[in-house]
């Protein structure tokens, strides 16, 4: 049976791959609302406490910061960035 920790060294083996870190060009055009929402599905990914993915456990948080980068660079390029802070601040609210 395959255990957590095998889980964690196939993760690393492959995010070590050589080339996995050069950078690739993505031509990707998707609506404001996909925007939001993918911003909001990364956060909710890299900001869980509750079991989190084998995956994300073997991710270094220099490497999760990198992914809170991508989701507020496309946040500012759909002209989000407002809009997504008073949604995340009513949504907190509630809480």
């Amino acid at each position: 049976m395959i255990t957590t920790n095998d889980v964690a060294k196939v993760y690393d083996t492959v995010l070590s791959i050589p080339g996995m870190s050069e950078l690739v060009k993505i031509d990707l055009k998707i609506s404001r609302k996909e925007v939001l929402l993918l911003s909001h599905v990364i956060s909710l990914g890299i900001n869980q406490k509750e079991t989190p993915s084998d995956l994300l456990k073997s991710i270094a948080p220099e490497e999760l910061l990198g992914m809170q980068n991508i989701a507020q660079d496309c946040l500012e390029k759909a002209g989000l960035v407002a809009l997504n802070e008073k949604l995340t601040s009513l949504s907190e609210d509630c809480k």
